[in-house]
């Protein structure tokens, strides 16, 4: 189950590129926080609790603002050029009971024999969309990958998820495979002909021999 954080954020009077960098200055994230049919409201949210939290995968927030708390779902994030610092934050709020459709992240336990073997290791997809209640959401779909061999795969359909979790991917799309190793086929390389080899046999049509020149006078 996803860990559930607590955000203390202040609601966030002025707007406009300035006033943002003014507020990042100050350690502060501009963010906006929308949906369940109530108005979208501006925010300035701790940047060291919201990036720490990010960084533990954290999805779901216990948004507390004026005093009063809300669940919200971190919706979509905005990074600086270097991807260190969060530029900005979108939140949606949610109920504890509400069921959502959302992106998890593929995590990959153990190590395959086939690798061992000398196969190469494919993973096709990284993160699945799953739907659950809110409380049930997954930090990670984890896909043991102890028995894969050469030639071998992991479909959608084979997956164990966590109880209420349902993926919507399709059933027979692969998720990891072992391939087998292509090896360089690297061509002969053919040496030039030279004066002493003497030129190539040339393989085409055979020009047709002139005729006798009594067979011309004949042919007159």
């Amino acid at each position: 189950m996803a860990e559930i954080f607590v955000l203390q954020v202040q609601e966030r009077k002025t707007r406009g590129t300035n006033a943002s960098k003014q507020l990042r200055k100050k350690g502060l994230v501009p963010a906006v926080i929308y949906g369940h049919g109530e108005a979208t409201a501006s925010l300035s949210v701790p940047g060291d609790e919201l990036n720490k939290a990010i960084r533990h995968g954290v999805r779901i927030f216990d948004v507390t603002l004026n005093g009063a708390a809300q669940k919200a779902l971190l919706r979509d994030v905005q990074w600086d050029a270097l991807g260190h610092d969060v530029l900005h934050a979108d939140f949606y709020r949610v109920s504890a009971d509400e069921t959502i459709t959302l992106e998890v992240k593929v995590e990959l336990r153990g190590t395959a024999p086939g690798v061992t073997a000398g196969g190469v290791l494919v993973q096709q997809i990284h993160s699945l969309s799953v739907e659950c209640l809110i409380v049930n959401i997954p930090e990670s779909i984890r896909v043991m990958i102890n028995e894969l061999q050469i030639d071998q795969a992991i479909h959608v359909r084979e997956l164990k998820l966590p109880d209420g979790v349902t993926v919507k991917n399709d059933p027979e799309a692969i998720i990891v495979q072992v391939s087998k190793k292509i090896e360089e086929v690297i061509a002969p390389v053919v040496a030039a002909p030279t004066a002493e080899s003497g030129e190539p046999e040339v393989i085409g049509r055979v020009k047709e021999e002139e005729p006798e020149e009594e067979e011309k006078k004949e042919k007159k």
